[in-house]
């Protein structure tokens, strides 16, 4: 399993990228899973379903089982959220783990970024960005260098870029260690 990490500010394009991405890994042979970072209460459960009911209830945790999918909903009740790293471990193996989101975590990332949205750029700060995606005119006119690069709208350039910075997973959670 390799992991690799989509750093970027709001409505830099992280989720349409991720989109994009899943189909071609997946059109190379690849899996893929992602894992995202919400900053803010979600549920992905409704009022009134039974599944909801056994959480109001007190469940630590609530599998719901179909013939099309699985859903397992963890309540923390209290507990401090989980890292990066113990929720990697939760994953069911597969050949690519994206994650969107954990910015401040020290996994190998890919900055995406957004022209538009006049933000300033995240490789200054993190040295775990190992390349850019982004919509930049000149790219080698801003970038560094030894910044590799490809454009928002080149998926298969960033493909490229996934398959040569994602991080085996045992590196990944080597490094989450010792930074965290």
């Amino acid at each position: 399993m390799r992991v690799i990490g989509l750093s970027g500010w709001s409505g830099a394009g992280k989720t349409t990228l991720i989109v994009k991405l899943i189909p071609a890994l997946n059109a190379h042979g690849f899996s893929v899973s992602t894992l995202k970072h919400a900053h803010h209460a979600f549920d992905i459960d409704k009022p009134g379903k039974d599944s909801y009911q056994h959480r109001e209830a007190g469940a630590t945790e609530v599998l719901v089982a179909s013939a099309n999918r699985w859903a397992l909903m963890h309540e923390l009740r209290g507990v401090p959220e989980p890292s990066l790293a113990e929720l990697l471990i939760e994953l069911t193996p597969v050949d690519f783990v994206i994650v969107e989101g954990f910015k401040a975590d020290a996994h190998a990332k890919l900055e995406v970024h957004r022209v538009a949205n006049g933000k300033p750029f995240l490789f200054t700060e993190d040295p775990n960005i190992k390349a850019f995606v982004g919509d930049i005119a000149d790219p080698a006119a801003v970038l560094p260098p030894h910044m590799p690069h490809a454009h928002l709208d080149d998926v298969d350039a960033a493909v490229a870029l996934v398959l040569k910075f994602a991080s085996p997973v045992g590196a990944t959670l080597r490094a989450l260690e010792t930074r965290g």
